[in-house]
């Protein structure tokens, strides 16, 4: 790891970790709400295998939403363009579970990392596999290095007991014939997908084969096309980060997902990919901390994408 970008993070996480965290935890899935909310690690891994993390970064945290990029990967990989009469690619610009768009675009979600959007995938993905949760899990597995990667329980439960919100969104979906399986059976492999845990290391090594033109870090291995992870690239930059996606392209200017267990992971072409987690959100549902540090990284650096 070349010094420089080990004092560039190093600087960021201490002046971030130094600010006042004035973010909340996502009480609203009771199995998030138990999280230390001190919880606070950053890694970086290059496209080259070279890696560096500090503070919380070998703790396993929930990665929920990030987890949406993976699905679409595999969606994507499955049936290629045809995917895109099923969700669209526009940001949303509301909040990620509304429902407030699908009455007005007829059941099409605006992009796949909106909870509507993501829905969609998983039907996707039901009607194209064997066994989807199964399946998927596979294919975490293979990007991610770690072949005892399962679905946390605890948290899927926790998510299915207050999904209220989910359950309607894919219910209204249904009415508009954009999900073909039966909304319980999607619903149980969302709140799956979304349970994944891992740590910042795993995270940013995971996200490896986007850095790098859709081949994994370690042998090259065709997952995607670059043409493909191009554009999921792109989707990440527009719609990341729910109603915040400009503000992030704006001030730290990569593409990146977040999801509410508090990580994001980001990545900028061809050289590295970073994830961080700090538990606590901001009122867009993004962690607090992590989007500080990530502003101070590719400021100080000026490695990103513009």
């Amino acid at each position: 790891m070349n010094s420089n970008y080990q004092n560039i993070i190093e600087n960021a996480y201490n002046l971030s970790n130094s600010l006042e965290n004035k973010g909340k935890l996502a009480t609203y899935i009771p199995e998030l709400a138990n999280v230390d909310p001190s919880k606070f690690g950053v890694h970086m891994t290059k496209v080259d295998g070279t890696h560096f993390g500090m503070g919380d970064h070998l703790e396993k945290f929930s990665i929920q939403s990030i987890a949406k990029v993976l699905s679409l990967a595999l969606a994507y990989k499955i049936v290629g363009e045809k995917l895109w009469e099923r969700v669209d690619v526009e940001p949303s610009g509301t909040k990620f579970d509304s429902l407030l768009l699908l009455e007005n675009y007829r059941g099409i979600p605006r992009n796949p990392f909106i909870n509507s959007g993501a829905i969609v995938i998983c039907d996707i993905l039901i009607s194209n596999l064997d066994n989807a949760s199964i399946d998927f899990l596979e294919f975490v597995r293979d990007l991610s290095g770690i072949p005892d990667l399962t679905y946390s329980d605890q948290i899927a439960d926790s998510e299915k007991a207050t999904g209220y919100r989910n359950v309607a969104l894919c219910n209204f979906i249904k009415s508009f014939g954009n999900i073909k399986n039966e909304p319980n059976e999607v619903l149980d492999f969302y709140f799956d997908m979304c349970s994944i845990e891992m740590t910042c290391q795993q995270l940013s090594y995971t996200f490896g084969f986007l850095a790098n033109g859709g081949r994994q870090l370690v042998d090259g291995q065709k997952i995607i096309s670059k043409s493909k992870s191009k554009r999921i690239n792109s989707l990440m930059l527009t719609c990341g980060f729910y109603d915040e996606s400009g503000e992030f392209a704006f001030k730290v200017g990569l593409p990146g997902k977040s999801g509410v267990g508090g990580g994001i992971v980001a990545l900028y072409p061809h050289n590295y990919t970073i994830a961080v987690w700090s538990p606590k959100l901001n009122p867009s549902g993004n962690s607090f901390k992590g989007m500080k540090l990530l502003e101070e990284v590719t400021t100080h650096s000026e490695l990103s994408i513009f």
